[in-house]
């Protein structure tokens, strides 16, 4: 039975969130001082909006024709200073819940088309192959063929893809396939099938009237050219599924923040350090130690290094930071850590940081319950806060961007 509700405000996942007798209810796509009729859910938590009578004015229009029936987006339809206030208060609240009173500075936005990486569903429904998203609230899939958050080189390709990439799927129902967009041309990872050798030289064949790169099919590869990608000076041949952060203009932004925390240090700690997205920026002026798990990302972080001239040593440590974090001595040979884990956070890196002599650090995190929880440990050991900026890598999303300074 259809129930009408107002919304009181918005959850931390961009749900409306009405005051319902028994508990909140969940109400997607909805906002503060919307009268919404919904239907409600079988959980008695979660409804589907079926009419808005009365809109906020903050309401827009929103940007992609698959709002409301794509799953990825929240917030397309909220005007976007309030979107990025929204943002800054998530930060801000879980700060709080750290008992942290830091001056959280205004979100750095990121501009419409600005994501250079994507993973995308290829499977069928009854009226063919689709090649595209999860329906909200739904292991269904939908057909993509705009996306406005994606790099525009990315969307142009996508019916093409979907045809070359349809005759992977063999007997399977469905497979994952990554892209990403490097400066060689896209680098492409399907994972989830085990495709005929006919159906692999095929789409090898098509591969470079597509603009790709490289085509990884369950650890092999099929290289055109080495994708790239350009951090500082340097340039990094990527290796297949490595992490890369979502939007390069996001990258940029934190770049110059990461390197303004550590500005004239000698000896820098990157930590969590990845394919060199801020090692090999920061060796410009500083000599630097990459401690990272990731074997194949170290080696293309050295191989980049090697290759560009004029900068600081670079020093590369296989190390995986949460069985054995950095501690004691071995930090005090710093001036300067820069750290970015997964949205896990450091934990166990961080107190052994609290415990170190080192006078500045800079945390990066895409988590801001585990980077507070981390922080919360620095302060406890003496570190202050001096600034934190957020950064709307993730558009239209829950997610938020945090790097934070701190000094003894």
């Amino acid at each position: 039975m259809p129930l009408e509700v107002e919304i009181a405000r918005l959850g931390a996942h961009g749900d409306g969130i009405a005051e319902a007798p028994d508990s909140p209810l969940f109400v997607p796509f909805t906002l503060p001082g919307e009268r919404v009729r919904v239907a409600l859910g079988e959980d008695g938590k979660h409804a589907a909006l079926i009419e808005l009578l009365d809109a906020s004015p903050e309401r827009i229009e929103p940007v992609c024709p698959h709002f409301g029936t794509c799953g990825g987006c929240a917030l397309q339809h909220l005007e976007e200073a309030t979107y990025l206030a929204w943002k800054r208060d998530l930060l801000v609240q879980a700060l709080k819940s750290r008992g942290l009173d830091a001056e959280v500075e205004h979100v750095r936005p990121v501009s419409l088309g600005s994501r250079r990486r994507a993973t995308f569903s290829l499977g069928r429904d009854g009226r063919g192959v689709v090649l595209g998203y999860r329906r909200a609230r739904s292991h269904d899939l939908i057909d993509i063929d705009v996306c406005p958050i994606l790099s525009p080189g990315i969307v142009a390709r996508l019916p093409k893809l979907k045809a070359a990439l349809a005759p992977l799927l063999g007997g399977r129902r469905e497979a994952r396939i990554g892209v990403t967009e490097t400066e060689t041309g896209l680098d492409i990872v399907v994972e989830g099938v085990r495709p005929k050798e006919s159906a692999l030289a095929r789409l090898a064949g098509e591969a470079g009237t597509l603009g790709v790169a490289r085509i990884t099919v369950g650890g092999e590869s099929l290289m055109l050219a080495p994708p790239t990608v350009r951090f500082g000076p340097a340039q990094v041949k990527l290796p297949p599924g490595a992490f890369l952060q979502a939007s390069s203009q996001a990258e940029a932004i934190m770049t110059a923040l990461v390197t303004e925390g550590v500005a004239g240090a000698k000896r820098i700690a990157d930590l969590f350090a990845g394919l060199g997205t801020f090692a090999l920026a920061l060796a410009g002026s500083s000599a630097v130690d990459a401690y990272e798990t990731d074997e194949a990302a170290l080696s293309a972080l050295v191989e980049a290094a090697r290759h560009t001239p004029k900068l600081k040593p670079v020093r590369t440590l296989a190390r995986d930071l949460f069985r054995s974090p950095l501690g004691g001595k071995e930090l005090d040979l710093y001036d300067a850590v820069v750290f970015d884990p997964p949205r896990a956070g450091a934990a166990s890196q961080s107190e052994m940081l609290a415990k170190s002599k080192v006078k500045r650090l800079v945390a990066v995190s895409c988590n801001p319950g585990t980077l507070a929880r981390d922080l919360r440990l620095l302060v406890d050991g003496g570190y202050r806060i001096t600034r934190v900026v957020p950064v709307d890598q993730f558009l239209f999303s829950s997610h938020v961007e945090v790097v934070a300074h701190l000094a003894r």
